[in-house]
């Protein structure tokens, strides 16, 4: 469990999980390459921010993922090498507009990473934007497993149709994101890092996750034309997720995060095609 969780390599499948479900949901074929390089890119980016944000003894850390990361430094460092030279070749097999859309992707998780802006001789990342963290991390996923897959299947599909459905993606990913922030509100404002939960106190910061999930319900209900199996699938991972928010807090371990919050990224996909699974079975 230690070596999936915190090796970052569920989490990149969770990334491949999102792709797999745009593509479900486009009723496309999956695209190995892009599956690859999200996977890649995923496992690269996680394992880079948790080397920059190394602490001066991780042995000592609270947190059981940064002892775990930084005992096992070694093989952490050889796979993060192994999945950024594996990116490189699978770019080559994407689209110009797609190679774009990664560019443009990864210099905005560089400069979310690294402290590259300065002012008052105090350096800081857009990370440290007040409330930019989430818009951030929802944007790069959302566009990543969404726009990306769309982008490669070359399918004529309304722009108001593409926004949609990233707006959706936006939603869910902002709101399994907040708990995160809302688990380290004492140590984001010891490093005066400006997040939701910072900004808006723990118990607000729970309601506003229910709350961006309640419009994720409200745009799923307004563009469903009809009841389908995936209308069913990706309603109830939604409320399992409101859930799952709901009956977290501070006080919960780090597999609780890591594993259930995350792992309902999977479940999106596990679910819309076990509800298209018993759909056929009954009406099929």
């Amino acid at each position: 469990m230690d070596f999936l969780l915190f090796s970052n390599i569920f989490i990149a499948s969770c990334a491949v999980a999102q792709a797999g479900l745009t593509y479900h949901l486009l009723d496309a074929k999956c695209d190995k390459y892009v599956l690859g390089i999200l996977f890649c890119s995923t496992l690269s980016l996680y394992n880079f921010s948790m080397f920059l944000a190394k602490p001066k003894n991780p042995e000592k850390s609270p947190f059981r993922r940064v002892r775990w990361i930084f005992a096992n430094y070694r093989f952490m460092t050889t796979i993060t090498l192994i999945a950024v030279i594996s990116i490189i070749p699978l770019t080559f097999f994407l689209s110009p507009a797609s190679q774009v859309l990664l560019f443009f992707l990864g210099v905005i998780a560089v400069a979310y990473n690294l402290p590259l802006f300065s002012m008052n001789d105090k350096k800081f990342g857009l990370r440290n934007i007040p409330g930019l963290k989430l818009f951030l991390i929802a944007l790069i996923w959302s566009l990543s497993c969404v726009l990306l897959p769309i982008i490669e299947t070359g399918m004529p599909i309304l722009a108001s149709d593409t926004i949609v459905l990233i707006a959706k993606r936006f939603l869910f990913i902002a709101a399994i994101t907040v708990p995160f922030d809302i688990r380290d509100l004492y140590q984001d404002r010891s490093h005066d890092l400006k997040t939701i939960p910072v900004m808006l106190g723990e118990k607000k910061a729970y309601l506003f996750c229910q709350f961006l999930l309640l419009i994720y319900i409200s745009l799923l209900l307004l563009f469903t034309r009809s009841l389908d199996p995936d209308f069913i699938g990706i309603s109830l991972t939604i409320l399992l997720t409101g859930w799952l928010i709901f009956k977290s807090n501070i006080r919960k371990n780090e597999y609780y995060y890591f594993f259930f919050l995350d792992g309902t990224m999977i479940l999106q996909l596990a679910s819309v095609i076990l509800s298209n699974y018993i759909w056929n079975l009954q009406f099929g």
